[in-house]
């Protein structure tokens, strides 16, 4: 099975407001996305729909061998237990970092094995240090993440994730809330995992980062996916007027900054 992620027709729809407009689209096992596109796009209404956090409308997502498929008119949604298993498949990632801040960094990175694996204590320990360690926070185990910088905060988040064994990460603009200069240490991270042949996607408007770690770039605008290929052909080459646009407004507002 080559494509680790399908997605067929997928739509949704906030009240009369279509936010995924009949969207389909493959990722390879071991390949990196990036998803770029303005604003209210549906980038991260996508990336939600396949961690079912935002059930679609219709149309259907297949992770690994775990299928969904959706009919708001026939279906009922899926019950806790088949959410919880499709979702133990993806790690996720958001823009802000979601850590408990009561417990330590390790108990953050524990949490999930414990509450939804049900894995023993001790095992889940072992485990959380060592995605700590891939992280490159291995030092920080037992601190509080009031102690933490928010690009090392993003980084035990991004552990927490890894931490459930996922086969894909999905990140959501994993680096938008980081000051500049902590951009790159939770950049560093996604690139190695990149490296490890980790499945990922990411909504992401780090242009430079998506060209250099990306295999596949998607455009989208307005819930519809506008353009895909490779980054030379999209970023660099794009054949839509749409992309053409969006990429000439962005490369002018960032040379401003």
């Amino acid at each position: 099975m080559d494509n680790m992620i399908e997605i067929t027709r997928l739509s949704k729809a906030f009240g009369e407001n279509p936010v995924l407009r009949d969207i389909s689209l493959n990722v390879k096992k071991g390949d990196v996305v990036a998803l770029i596109g303005p604003s209210g796009s549906g980038k991260s209404t996508l990336l939600r729909s396949i961690n079912l956090l935002t059930i679609p409308d219709t149309g259907s997502i297949r992770v690994g061998t775990n299928l969904q498929t959706f009919d708001r008119a026939k279906t009922r949604l899926p019950g806790d237990k088949a959410l919880s298993a499709f979702r133990s498949r993806t790690g996720m990632v958001f823009q802000h970092f979601n850590l408990f801040p009561h417990l330590t960094v390790l108990r953050n990175v524990m949490e999930g094995m414990l509450a939804v694996l049900r894995t023993p204590k001790a095992e889940a320990a072992e485990h959380a240090r060592r995605s700590l360690e891939k992280v490159g926070l291995a030092d920080k185990a037992e601190m509080y993440p009031d102690r933490l910088s928010g690009g090392q905060k993003q980084r035990v988040a991004i552990a927490r994730a890894l931490a459930m064994r996922p086969e894909v990460m999905l990140f959501d603009e994993a680096t938008s809330a980081l000051d500049p200069e902590l951009v790159g240490e939770v950049l560093g991270v996604i690139r190695s995992l990149a490296e490890d042949g980790m499945t990922m996607l990411l909504v992401t408007h780090e242009m430079d980062f998506a060209r250099e770690v990306a295999d596949q770039v998607v455009f989208m605008r307005d819930g519809v996916v506008v353009e895909t290929g490779s980054p030379q052909e999209v970023l660099q080459n794009p054949s839509h007027p749409l992309t053409q646009s969006f990429l000439a407004r962005y490369h002018t507002a960032e040379s401003t900054t």
